[in-house]
């Protein structure tokens, strides 16, 4: 048996991030941004946007559900202009984890708000619409035929 096969193994190398100084600094050897967050969450939503749209929800139970050919470019829509609401209410990016958290919630529930508007809108636009001319004809001349004449 080698002599080197039982030494001990080498302490392993010390971490590459410091400990954070008391005042709760953050090493510059780590940092992540919150804001604005990348394409692929953001394709992420526009994904769920979608299921949300068209897939069985509550939402589409109670205002009617989304063609999926239609509720890819609303979710697409809503996202886009949910980030840019939430881009303008922040300037842009956030300087600080704490103002990237706020533009976060303010991206959210921006969403949240025009996925609401956008179904709302959409249902009450399909109330509105007059039924087809078959369904507006009247019966009357069934009825009067039926009817013998005196």
């Amino acid at each position: 048996m080698a002599t080197d096969e039982l030494a001990p193994a080498p302490p392993p190398a010390p971490a590459a991030v410091a400990p954070s100084p008391a005042g709760g600094d953050h090493s510059p050897a780590f940092s992540f941004s919150i804001w604005p967050p990348t394409q692929r969450t953001r394709d992420a939503v526009v994904r769920r946007l979608v299921d949300t749209l068209a897939g069985d929800t509550i939402l589409c139970k109670r205002y009617g559900a989304v063609p999926t050919a239609d509720a890819d470019p609303a979710a697409r829509a809503i996202e886009a202009e949910a980030f840019d609401a939430a881009a303008a209410a922040t300037g842009g990016a956030a300087a600080s984890v704490e103002e990237g958290i706020e533009a976060l919630q303010f991206y959210s529930k921006e969403v949240s708000r025009r996925l609401l508007d956008f179904v709302k809108s959409r249902s009450a636009d399909a109330k509105a619409d007059p039924p087809s001319e078959e369904a507006q004809a009247p019966a009357a001349p069934e009825a009067e035929a039926a009817e013998p004449a005196s």
